[in-house]
């Protein structure tokens, strides 16, 4: 009996430390690909300065990029210190989180990797936004937007929407209705897009956008070379945006950078083909804004469809970008420089409710079609109608936009005493 005993103990002992080590191994390759991802999101930051500088004059590049450069290091801040904790903390009835504040109670090493992947979500939302007011706003403002957006409007949803994400035993009540966003068409981009729908809103069009009679005048932005190469780069972040909202390393990465990948140039295709059917030419914007569209149409779905799938998004999301790019500026006359409005916000609602039209083994549910619209409506509600009432008062009381004459002079120059072309005469850059 004793020798049976020694043998049993020879032999599953080793079994067990091996499992353990297995496990903790694993544990540290998840961590290690959410960190990598988390590079790749933080690199997307790159990405949206080299487009959305591309995009505009040359006398208001610098004011974009610091833009995009402080926008993202005040984020960091504010979603540390309250954002967190709203978004992840322990919930109140699915409404809102209320712990976490300054990652307080949080101390393991998966604590601070989750921390650090929702650290560059926020300051991605936080983004999307300066290229929708580029021009015509206030630096100062900016950063009050910021502060905004990265410690009520953006946690608060994502609260609904992710909020099981660190505590796996809580859940938001979007998210106990079983709406699906997998890595952020909505909780991300859609509530950025929607903020700076209100923001353009308040400030209004940009001088010289319209004549006297209503009609639109092209702004061309000043380097598309630099927009393209801002555009490759965020696809790569894609990369990290979407396989890393895995939260894990595990074999549903590789489906989900297949559906990214295909989705984008489906979308970058169907862009080049329109523009160049509609008026002979290939419009540049366009293409590198399709791109974009399928890009943010697949993130809500890109776990949850197949190839087939992730191609139709990215089609159908390059054709209404198209269209709400149109209708925003020849319909509601909302002046959108690089068009975030139409990629983020209207394409991250289209890639939602995708979701419940092409989720594998669910096609065209009517179940799921219509959560997905309650989660869609309810962030557009509640980003937009709060950042719209918010700044619409501090615009009355303090004065969002420059002046007209700063505005003509340039960004650069009114505002950082500088210029990013210093031989060009301020007074001959339109």
């Amino acid at each position: 009996m004793l020798k049976i005993c020694f043998f049993f103990i020879l032999f599953f002992f080793p079994i067990g430390l091996l499992s353990s080590e297995l496990s903790s191994l694993q544990a540290q390759i998840d961590m290690m690909w959410i960190l990598i991802a988390s590079a790749l999101v933080f690199f997307m930051q790159a990405g949206f300065g080299l487009l959305e500088t591309g995009m505009i004059r040359a006398k208001n590049t610098i004011n974009v990029a610091m833009k995009n450069f402080t926008d993202f290091t005040v984020a960091v801040i504010i979603f540390w210190f309250v954002g967190f904790g709203f978004m992840f903390g322990e919930t109140f009835e699915g409404i809102l989180g209320f712990s976490g504040f300054g990652l307080s109670g949080l101390n393991t090493s998966w604590d601070y990797t989750f921390f650090i992947f929702q650290v560059v979500f926020a300051g991605t939302a936080a983004t999307i936004i300066s290229g929708a007011i580029a021009e015509r706003m206030k630096f100062a403002g900016y950063l009050v937007i910021t502060v905004c957006v990265t410690a009520v409007i953006y946690p608060i949803s994502g609260h609904w929407i992710w909020g099981g994400g660190l505590l796996s035993e809580q859940t938001g009540w979007l998210q106990e209705l079983g709406f699906l966003d997998f890595a952020g068409s909505t909780v991300v981009h859609s509530v950025g897009g929607w903020v700076g729908l209100a923001i353009a809103w308040v400030l209004g069009p940009r001088i010289g956008r319209y004549d006297k009679n209503g009609n639109l005048q092209e702004i061309p932005g000043h380097n598309l070379q630099m927009a393209s190469i801002g555009v490759l780069i965020l696809w790569l972040g894609w990369f990290g945006f979407n396989g890393g909202s895995t939260l894990s390393s595990d074999k549903s990465i590789a489906i989900i950078i297949l559906n990214t990948n295909l989705s984008a140039a489906a979308g970058a295709v169907t862009s080049l083909l329109i523009s160049f059917v509609a008026s002979n030419s290939l419009k540049v914007e366009s293409i590198l804004n399709g791109a974009l569209a399928g890009l943010v149409g697949v993130t809500a779905g890109c776990a949850y469809v197949g190839p087939w799938g992730s191609i139709f998004i990215g089609i159908t999301s390059s054709i209404v970008m198209l269209y709400s790019t149109w209708l925003l500026n020849y319909k509601l006359k909302i002046d959108d420089p690089v068009g975030a409005i139409s990629v983020h916000g209207v394409c991250g609602v289209w890639g939602t409710l995708a979701v419940g039209l092409f989720k594998t083994g669910e096609l065209f549910s009517l179940k799921n079609l219509s959560v997905q619209f309650l989660g869609s409506a309810v962030a557009f509600f509640w980003s937009f109608f709060v950042a719209y009432a918010f700044f619409k008062f501090i615009d009355y009381f303090v004065g969002l936009r420059v002046s007209a004459e700063e505005e003509f002079q340039g960004l650069d120059y009114s505002e950082h005493a500088t210029g990013a072309y210093p031989d060009f005469n301020v007074t001959s850059i339109k």
